[in-house]
């Protein structure tokens, strides 16, 4: 309470909220004995780019979650650099940069080539403004390009940041940043964390913390809801967890995510996903109160998160980047959405439809009602229509079907969904190994397993007949009187042959005289 009273005397107040004046913070300097980051964690792209800005006379350090996590030891997956050059400048000191964004311009420095290159982000420092003050827009997130034209610095009527593209000293950049731990600044060449907000302190007492006040910074930018989330996923297993001052307002604010654009809502749920937490960030939605409203495709997904289908995904998605390798979001997508599409398809076949377009009408129904047009029915939604039409294919083991499948280009997604199926016990896993084989072998190999699949399928007892739907019409059926049953017989009496008659005078094989020639 003194502390919150001397700051009101001296024009100190929390950023962010009506009124205030920003306390932008005290630089803190902090070296290498102390925060103690491993150098050989940082990727030296990054470093090369600090480096070059710093060598052309500007500031530049690696910042953001990148920082946070050398603290902590583990090693960042991005690397994002901040500097007080402009975008322009940055571009002429580099071969391959490229300035790109709309509400924030950035610039992509591209090192390497072909699918083997990578990108370092370097945003210059933003000034921090006063919302109240900053050119009003009547609309939303949503608001086209041209309505934004000329402006630096726009929000809408709630607050929301549309436009921001006004530079400034470094520590009203820190000021913009959402959280403490996220708002440090590490300079490789001198090796020292530049510190503002305590974020080291936080780090040190494992918590997230929002700079400001969290109501009106969730205003600024709804999104920083899924980061809170994602953050607290993230690092839950090191024993982070969110200020209560932070966590309070989460659940009031999440009506605001509603006029985010449904494509950043598409994405944002992915990286929910798709980072390598996946399962704590179903229990940290669940904790704070964000299991239900956020947004559809999220729900439907913490709803079925403990069935065991999307349970196995979730895990086998979480597996796969601890081990660095690439995920899907439409594997993972098709996963989640497999229960409608068995059940359409379950449907359709009992009212007697084929398997394929009974499928295919089942798709269709699934994209109408579940994911709209978001997916824009790109390539999205044709990975995930290939993995499930390759599921009954699967079944055939025989014909030219085996050799055929080797040349589907999603194969191996359908694979992985398979495979997935008979972890579950929804498919046999013979079924899915007799698979994993026949990928892995030769074509000797191949023949005998479909040899093998052949005779498992001659011995297999044969379906009763299906019977055959009667016209509407059809008068019903009477039962006759029953009759003795006949003996049994060795075989089958053999079909009578009808022969064919011949014309008058015609030869037979009696001899009856020579046949006469036709005119």
């Amino acid at each position: 309470m003194i502390k919150k009273f001397i700051d009101k005397l001296l024009g100190k107040s929390t950023p962010g909220a009506p009124g205030s004046k920003p306390h932008f913070g005290k630089r803190e300097e902090v070296p290498a004995s102390v925060h103690g980051i491993d150098p050989g964690l940082v990727d030296p792209h990054a470093a090369e780019v600090v480096a070059t800005l710093k060598q052309a006379g500007f500031d530049a350090y690696i910042v953001g979650g990148a920082v946070r996590d050398l603290l902590l030891g583990l090693r960042p997956k991005d690397f994002d650099v901040a500097t007080n050059a402009t975008p322009e400048q940055v571009k002429r000191l580099f071969r391959r940069a490229f300035i790109i964004g709309r509400r924030f311009r950035i610039v992509h420095v591209v090192h390497g080539r072909g699918r083997e290159h990578e990108v370092t982000e370097v945003a210059t420092f933003r000034a921090y403004l006063d919302n109240a003050a900053a050119d009003q827009v009547a609309g939303n997130e949503k608001t086209s390009r041209a309505q934004l034209s000329g402006m630096q610095h726009a929000v809408d009527a709630s607050g929301r940041v549309l436009r921001d593209n006004v530079w400034g000293p470094q520590d009203e950049d820190a000021t913009r940043r959402d959280f403490t731990v996220n708002a440090m600044y590490y300079d490789p060449v001198g090796q020292i964390v530049v510190d503002y907000h305590k974020g080291l302190r936080d780090a040190k007492k494992k918590t997230l913390r929002m700079i400001g006040d969290p109501a009106a910074r969730y205003r600024e930018d709804p999104v920083r809801i899924l980061r809170a989330v994602r953050f607290a996923a993230k690092l839950s297993p090191l024993g982070f967890g969110i200020e209560a001052k932070t966590a309070a307002p989460l659940v009031q604010s999440q009506a605001l995510l509603a006029d985010v654009p449904q494509s950043r809502m598409f994405d944002e749920m992915f990286k929910l996903l798709q980072t390598g937490h996946a399962i704590a960030t179903i229990g940290q939605l669940r904790k704070l109160g964000l299991a239900r409203g956020i947004y559809p495709l999220l729900d439907l997904t913490v709803e079925r998160a403990e069935s065991a289908l999307v349970q196995a995904a979730l895990l086998d998605t979480d597996r796969r980047v601890g081990q660095g390798k690439s995920v899907a979001p439409s594997f993972l997508l098709a996963c989640v959405l497999w229960e409608d599409v068995r059940r359409g398809w379950t449907g359709r076949l009992n009212q007697r439809q084929h398997p394929q377009p009974a499928l295919q009408e089942a798709i269709d129904e699934v994209f109408e009602q579940r994911i709209g047009e978001v997916s824009g029915r790109g390539k999205l939604a044709a990975d995930m229509r290939e993995i499930w039409a390759l599921q009954p294919r699967f079944e055939k083991r025989v014909g030219n079907t085996p050799f055929g499948m080797l040349t589907q280009p999603r194969l191996r997604a359908g694979f992985d969904f398979l495979r997935l199926r008979a972890d579950i016990g929804e498919v046999s896993e013979a079924l899915a190994a007799w698979w994993q084989d026949f990928q892995d072998a030769d074509d000797e190999r191949r023949q005998d397993l479909m040899d093998q699949a052949r005779e498992e399928q001659k011995a297999r007892p044969k379906a009763p007949p299906v019977a055959r739907r009667l016209p509407r019409n059809a008068p019903p059926a009477v039962a006759a009187d029953p009759e003795p049953a006949l003996p049994a017989q060795d075989h089958a009496p053999k079909k009578r042959r009808r022969r064919r008659r011949k014309p008058d005078g015609a030869a037979d094989g009696a001899g009856n005289g020579t046949a006469t020639p036709l005119d």
